[in-house]
């Protein structure tokens, strides 16, 4: 069975993204690059929501992201992706494909599908229903040292307790702390 990871940047007080899915706030020096790099070298299959996928889709292809984190946008480009969307009809960013209909069936059927392990990036509605039904095998949470007075929390509107054992904690010199869980 595949594993599914969930990862995300979240402020000191657990927002995923402020005001209009504002991410300005995010840290990334020198050691979070190379993080990033060294965990597309694993070779996870991406998931997104439709906004994450759109955002990063608009980003990693391009010129900046080419000249500013070669590494990770060659991983990110080169990753086979799957997009989660109600709407969209095609997804132009090299090996994508969408996944429609139920979102638990489509995921269960993933997760027994043979292949890499899949990592979710942002997409903080899909993490909360795939979190709700316990699909989420780990859980990693960059935490960026800032506090912003709104947004969306990492957990918004989840409607169950998520008990969780921490398996890994790092930190970086920008301050930036990465957390690792599993559902106990």
């Amino acid at each position: 069975m595949r594993k599914l990871s969930a990862f995300n940047f979240i402020t000191l007080n657990g927002y995923f993204h402020g005001p209009e899915g504002d991410i300005s706030w995010h840290r990334h020096g020198a050691e979070e690059n190379q993080f990033a790099a060294e965990s597309m070298k694993a070779e996870n299959t991406l998931l997104f929501g439709r906004k994450t996928y759109e955002m990063m889709a608009g980003y990693w292809p391009g010129p900046m992201a080419i000249e500013n984190d070669r590494e990770v946008a060659e991983g990110m480009n080169n990753a086979d992706k799957i997009v989660v969307t109600r709407t969209l009809k095609n997804a132009a960013w090299n090996n994508t494909r969408i996944l429609t209909g139920d979102l638990v069936t489509g995921i269960n059927r993933l997760k027994a599908s043979p292949g890499n392990n899949i990592t979710l990036l942002g997409s903080g509605s899909i993490l909360t229903q795939l979190a709700e039904n316990g699909l989420i095998d780990e859980y990693l949470v960059m935490i960026d040292p800032v506090a912003i007075g709104a947004g969306t929390p990492i957990f918004d509107q989840i409607g169950t307790v998520l008990n969780l054992k921490l398996t890994q904690v790092k930190s970086f010199k920008s301050g930036v702390v990465l957390l690792g869980y599993v559902p106990c």
